[in-house]
């Protein structure tokens, strides 16, 4: 028992030497005094400065859209019968010079029908002359030259004059007028047994083969004009100002090797509620060009005057840009007019006020900045007017 009350009071008075002695170096470690500090040094952000300088600024409106064919027109039949084969077959992308056969359907019917009631004008007006050589001794040679010019394969000859009133009753008793007409529209109808291409172009679309029949108001296919097209493109309404009819453009495709020259030819009056955006449709010809084509291209607009061009990435909150005034960073309205991707085109500027040439990161209004070696401080000079866009 002795030996065990020995040893729990020889752990005890350890512990408390230790705790004592960790108590007294603490109280020492407090006394000590602690080492100064070097002051902290703000460093100044180099930056890059350039003058403003107000010139006239070339700009260039990028469009891109879809080719389409100026001239395009659809085919129908407006009479019946069979199709006839012709020198060019109709199939799609056949090419038809201007006037040459489209369509030739079978008109032996009504070619026979028509010169059935030209033979019987003929008739008519034979019955008619030993009257008019009675009664109207002054016309009868006028109807007899009429009568001996009359041909029953050539379109029919409009009816001499009538030299009084007398004579039109008479001849508008025999009902030749009737006759007359009724062949007119005969002849006419006869025209529209062979269709004729109204332009050169390509056949886009068939839907007949000789040999089959045709019916009034069928669909027969789609010509379309190669030689020239249109290319709709749209653009925002704020840069329709950049725009006016017949403004060149310089076309390109990212598909096939080339470079076409087209023209502005109508701007539409409609604006898309939904896109706030405007039709345009520019005018170009050349070869290697094909309907339903993406081309890109950028349309020469009026010069802005009394402006200046910036690196996209100056502008700041949309309409300021950062200055530099004593090496201090000031942000400096601007009237933003145009932007691109990559640029902006900005108005207020007074010539020769210092801006900062390239972006620093975290800038503020206020910020100390120091210029790098090698560029200059221009002092501000006097503010120009501002001009407008012509």
């Amino acid at each position: 028992m002795t030996n065990t009350k020995n040893r729990r009071i020889g752990v005890i008075a350890g512990l408390v030497i230790l705790i004592s002695f960790f108590g007294v170096n603490q109280y020492f470690s407090q006394l000590k005094e602690e080492p100064p500090r070097r002051p902290a040094t703000k460093s100044v952000p180099m930056v890059e400065v350039m003058p403003a300088l107000n010139t006239s600024v070339s700009t260039a409106l990028r469009i891109e859209g879809e080719l389409v064919a100026y001239d395009k027109i659809d085919l129908f039949a407006e009479v019946s019968g069979t199709l006839e084969s012709t020198d060019r077959p109709f199939k799609v992308g056949s090419y038809f010079p201007k006037g040459s056969i489209l369509v030739d359907i079978n008109d032996q019917e009504a070619r026979l029908n028509l010169l059935s009631q030209k033979a019987t004008l003929q008739n008519a007006i034979t019955q008619l002359m030993p009257d008019l050589k009675i009664d109207y001794p002054k016309s009868f040679n006028q109807w007899k030259t009429y009568l001996d010019d009359f041909d029953l394969e050539k379109k029919l000859l409009p009816f001499p004059e009538p030299l009084n009133q007398q004579e039109k009753y008479f001849i508008a008793s025999r009902n030749l007028h009737t006759q007359f007409y009724s062949i007119k529209s005969a002849e006419e109808r006869l025209s529209k047994y062979t269709l004729y291409a109204p332009f050169s172009g390509v056949l886009t679309n068939a839907t007949i083969n000789p040999g089959s029949l045709i019916r009034v108001g069928q669909k027969l296919g789609e010509l379309m004009n190669t030689g020239s097209y249109e290319l709709q493109a749209t653009i925002p309404l704020s840069e329709l100002k950049y725009i006016r009819k017949g403004n060149p453009v310089a076309l390109i495709s990212d598909d096939i090797n080339g470079k076409w020259a087209g023209t502005v030819s109508r701007i539409s009056n409609q604006i898309d509620p939904g896109t706030q955006t405007v039709q345009v449709f520019i005018r170009v010809r050349g070869k290697g060009l094909r309907e339903g084509m993406y081309l890109t291209g950028n349309v020469a607009a009026p010069a802005i005057e009394d402006a200046m061009e910036l690196p996209r990435n100056l502008l700041v909150e949309q309409n300021t840009v950062f200055t530099v005034q004593d090496t201090i960073l000031t942000l400096h309205p601007v009237d933003v007019i145009k932007l691109t991707k990559e640029a902006v085109i900005v108005q207020g500027l007074p010539n020769g006020t210092p801006l900062l040439a390239t972006p620093l990161p975290n800038a503020y209004d206020g910020m100390v900045v120091k210029q790098k070696s090698g560029t200059k401080h221009t002092d501000k000079a006097p503010a120009t007017p501002i001009g407008s866009i012509e």
